[in-house]
């Protein structure tokens, strides 16, 4: 029998409007979460989706200049996606572009300002895709250094403008950890110490996860400061990397995988792991280059269709408050995570 998970504008803006009487384990503290925009209290944080993507430039880091777009014409393409999903009661995205991949904070800054939403820009290097997105520099310098530029951006700001950076991204390919990409891990977990920012690391699989984990505990930080980015394995590997108490990132929701991450996110929430659920989608991914900047996916499947599933199934309007709300809050909440 086929469902429609159906969900009107008013029912998932009531579901996600932030009310602090209502959610009685809401203890985030009120500190601060930083995007494109400036400071906000993580409690303004609202409902969020935490990865997503405006631009990508598949082109490398020895190619890509930001002459290959123009803000203009990305922002007639991809304004009215965020106005939808704003229309959903979403108030906040988490942009996840890194640098030498296309990630451009005026033009997310033009955005913030022309959609009303909270975006959050990052620090960092990307070493997935075997280094392809890497620039020369990664491979010289030492994680120290590293460090000391992703923490300059932290503390001056990105590419001359006052933006920060309001997490670290970095990525690793998905089998045992190479030389350089634990040295990005090294750089993260530095870089985590001086500046408080969370480590979003696109992972995959456990083995590479665990090892990240492994890494940042040598160097006294708390896998609560860990983003499991593109969470994937057996029920297994979910229960085993989740006990570390890392973030366990359920990002590339589609149309087409809404069982399969209902199924998942029931399965975390029975074995105590709702609080460290994050969900989104992986979707938007203007490419300059294509016509039009290629297709490009809508940030609505969790809003129209996930959300409505996961209470047909039983999720109750507080725990769906919980991974909307409560866990993006406190997962980029700025605050230093020692163990």
């Amino acid at each position: 029998m086929q469902h429609s998970y159906c969900i009107s504008r008013n029912q998932f803006i009531r579901l996600c409007t932030f009310l602090p009487f209502a959610i009685p384990d809401f203890r985030v503290d009120e500190d601060f979460i930083l995007t494109v925009k400036g400071k906000i209290k993580p409690s303004e944080l609202g409902s969020t989706l935490i990865h997503e993507h405006v631009l990508v430039d598949f082109i490398g880091a020895d190619k890509i200049t930001a002459d290959r777009w123009n803000h203009d014409d990305v922002i007639k393409k991809v304004l009215p996606y965020l106005l939808e999903l704003k229309a959903r009661g979403i108030k906040s995205m988490v942009e996840c572009t890194p640098a030498y991949i296309g990630r451009d904070v005026k033009l997310l800054q033009k955005l913030a300002d022309l959609s009303g939403l909270n975006i959050l820009t990052n620090t960092g290097f990307y070493g997935a895709s075997d280094n392809k997105y890497l620039p020369a520099l990664a491979f010289t310098e030492t994680a120290e250094q590293l460090s000391s530029r992703w923490t300059a951006e932290f503390e001056n700001g990105i590419d001359g403008t006052s933006i920060k950076p309001g997490f670290i991204k970095t990525g690793v390919n998905s089998g045992p950890l190479s030389d350089i990409h634990q040295k990005l891990i090294r750089a993260a977990a530095l870089t985590h110490l001086k500046t408080g920012l969370t480590i979003c690391s696109h992972t995959g699989p456990a083995l590479p996860a665990l090892q990240e984990i492994g890494i940042l505990k040598t160097l006294g930080v708390s896998p609560a400061a860990f983003v499991w980015v593109h969470a994937s394995g057996s029920n297994d590997d979910f229960l085993k990397t989740g006990k570390t108490g890392c973030w366990i990132s359920l990002d590339g929701i589609s149309e087409g995988s809404l069982a399969k991450n209902a199924d998942l996110i029931l399965f975390l929430k029975k074995n105590g792991f709702l609080k460290q659920i994050l969900i989104s989608h992986d979707a938007g991914w203007y490419r300059p280059g294509e016509p039009n900047g290629g297709d490009f996916r809508g940030y609505t499947a969790i809003s129209d269709k996930l959300l409505p599933l996961l209470k047909e199934k039983g999720l109750k309007d507080s725990e769906i408050r919980q991974l909307m709300l409560v866990n993006p809050a406190n997962a980029f909440k700025i605050g230093i995570r020692k163990i």
